[in-house]
């Protein structure tokens, strides 16, 4: 977005200078001349003052992108805490062979954060084409704006849901229990593969696929053994049964799984949008040196020319004396 701002400045602000050098008469020729050597200093201040006001507005997009990472980092790393325990007690079997399968692709509504938008889609449709098969189906369940926008070009028909402004208020557990009751409602699966980008540091995330299974898909995995297996282990107090307990498991699973993962990919978010703010404001840096030197240098141009022509002029006055 800087970058195309400081285009199309340039090319407004530069558009004075070829009406300038169009072809004139040779009476005008030294007028003419005069007038590149103003209007290209006028041009360049102009320019200077268009990359300074960019570079105060990414400064500040910079800091409060920090500022958003600082509260929201603590809550991703305490959330960690909620899916861990189904991951030892179920597994998490990402490769597993099922006939419907949804891929939840997380991302950001809003732009200027690096690529952590294409790293997801990239996942997501790389996860459709191992899945998809005659007789099996693969959707999509689309949580932001960018992703929406990209998803939207080639796999519209696959797109079962879709999720905006997720962050326009601060995220909490009951917020994201009702998304991911809402997706459990309009979907069927076999099994549920939420991609997002699990937060490292401010430079570096790495894009994760969690996957959680359906209640019979748990329960024939663990009919038939493997990391399933150990579910057998434990013993079932109270009513309920088997089915209904696995049903109660998957569900609140895959709510705690929703919101470490809206929380880590927020976080990947505000980072990327930092290191992005960041170079932003050194390049606007390196091109306001790169004009400064560009203006002295014409100013400079300017006046000697101008000395020049004032020391010609008082020559030719004395000798036509």
């Amino acid at each position: 977005m800087a970058m195309s701002i400081l285009r199309r400045e340039g090319r407004r602000l530069l558009r004075p200078i070829a009406a300038i050098r169009s072809p004139l008469a040779s009476s005008d020729q030294e007028e003419g001349l005069v007038g590149v050597r103003s209007i290209s200093t006028q041009v360049v201040r102009n320019r200077m003052k268009s990359v300074k006001n960019i570079q105060k507005i990414t400064k500040a997009m910079k800091m409060v992108a920090a500022s958003k990472l600082r509260a929201v980092q603590g809550r991703a790393e305490n959330s960690r805490g909620l899916w861990q325990p189904f991951t030892a007690l179920l597994g998490d079997n990402p490769s597993i062979d099922v006939k419907k399968s949804v891929v939840v692709t997380l991302s950001s509504d809003k732009g200027l954060c690096g690529g952590i938008n294409s790293t997801v889609v990239k996942v997501s449709r790389a996860l459709y084409k191992l899945n998809a098969g005659p007789e099996k189906e693969v959707k999509f369940v689309i949580v932001g704006e960018k992703a929406k926008a990209i998803m939207f070009r080639d796999s519209k028909n696959h797109i079962s849901l879709t999720v905006t402004e997720l962050n326009k208020n601060p995220l909490n557990y009951a917020q994201v229990s009702v998304l991911a009751d809402d997706i459990l409602k309009n979907v069927e699966f076999d099994a549920l593969r939420i991609v997002y980008n699990k937060f490292h540091s401010v430079v570096a995330f790495l894009p994760t696929v969690a996957t959680v299974l359906s209640p019979e898909i748990i329960e024939k995995e663990s009919e038939v053994g493997g990391k399933l297996g150990e579910l057998d282990s434990y013993e079932i107090e109270g009513g309920e049964t088997k089915g209904e307990i696995l049903q109660n498991l998957a569900e609140f699973q895959f709510s705690c799984v929703m919101f470490n993962a809206v929380l880590e990919n927020a976080c990947s978010e505000m980072g990327a949008r930092m290191s992005a703010m960041d170079s932003s404001s050194r390049n606007a840096g390196e091109m306001l040196d790169r004009l400064t030197l560009t203006y002295n240098r014409t100013r400079q141009a300017s006046i000697t020319t101008e000395l020049i022509e004032i020391i010609s002029g008082a020559s030719a006055l004395e000798a036509a004396k």
